[in-house]
């Protein structure tokens, strides 16, 4: 520990995330929402960050779900974009390398309506592994094996999904990215661990509905969405303190709501290793470049040597 009032730059920020899985710092964009490719990465410095989570990708393109597909909530958005994509060998191809370009660490996250579709997406990751710092599967989507039940609602399904990807890409990182709809999110995050995941990323989007009153309809175009932003940052924190209380020394990516440095914070102390920016960035495209230096001033300010420290710290 040091004095209170350290300077920032004498902050160690370095984050890591599993054995072989070294961040210099704990910010990472959180996916969909920094592009595909270098959308958001030109206005600003992807380097300064500690990782880039892709938009989840398929084995197929992808349209998405139909128009509007965004409304501004009065604490954040609700969504319905649909996992639109261009498929994993076009990303390949046309956007992974301006986003290397940039300096930028990349997760890729991928998804599918079946097994078979993990593994394939996975696969076709394989040779590029090494330019990869780590892989996501996203199990938060429908699963056409299993009467349309998502993937992360049942343990068995988040299982076989975690599996299948894992074993595409073996020496890689692996991050099971789970839903917080559920009623035991320890369970499920067990056996995405069990199946061979690396740690997690908590959580994604909370189902919700936004209605427009004057037309008697849904104002999203596919209906429901999920609901992001500072609404659900306290339901993140909860599921995070829950699985790594229940489930010591998991490397878990807390989401949700971060907006400020102070944010950050609190995720580190609930129990997260690393911290994702998600929504923030519509609003202001450097928020995670920012968001990594308000941690690095906050724990200069209160005597916090090591960004590290604050993992798991939460007293209660």
């Amino acid at each position: 520990m040091r004095r209170r009032g350290a300077s920032a730059p004498d902050v160690d920020l370095t984050c890591r995330l599993g054995p072989r899985l070294v961040l210099p710092n704990p910010i990472v964009a959180a996916s969909g929402t920094y592009g595909h490719s270098d959308e958001v990465a030109r206005l600003g410095d992807p380097s300064r960050i500690g990782a880039v989570t892709t938009k989840s990708l398929s084995p197929f393109p992808w349209a998405g779900n139909p128009a509007p597909r965004v409304h501004e909530t009065s604490a954040g958005m609700i969504n319905s974009v649909g996992l639109q994509n261009p498929g994993v060998d076009a990303w390949l191809e046309h956007d992974l390398p301006p986003l290397l370009a940039r300096g930028a660490r990349v997760i890729a996250s991928i998804w599918g309506r079946s097994i078979e579709d993990y593994a394939k997406a996975a696969a076709a990751l394989g040779p590029v592994a090494a330019r990869l710092v780590a892989l996501e599967v996203n199990v938060s989507c429908p699963n056409v094996e299993d009467r349309g039940h998502m993937f992360a609602h049942r343990p068995e399904a988040t299982a076989a999904a975690v599996q299948a990807a894992v074993e595409q890409v073996p020496g890689l990182a692996v991050f099971a990215k789970l839903s917080p709809n559920v009623t035991d999110l320890v369970e499920i995050a067990a056996a995405a661990l069990q199946a061979g995941a690396t740690g997690l990323t908590l959580i994604n989007t909370l189902m919700g509905l936004a209605v427009d009153a004057d037309r008697r309809r849904p104002r999203l175009g596919a209906g429901g969405g999920g609901l992001s932003g500072p609404a659900i940052k306290p339901v993140a924190l909860r599921a995070v303190f829950d699985v790594t209380r229940a489930l010591p020394g998991t490397p878990v990516i807390g989401t949700g709501g971060v907006a400020s440095g102070v944010d950050a914070a609190e995720m580190l102390l609930a129990g997260a290793t690393a911290v994702g920016v998600g929504t923030a960035t519509f609003f202001d495209p450097r928020a995670p470049e920012r968001i990594a230096a308000e941690l690095a001033r906050w724990c200069g300010a209160h005597a916090v040597a090591a960004s590290a420290e604050l993992v798991g710290r939460l007293e209660v």
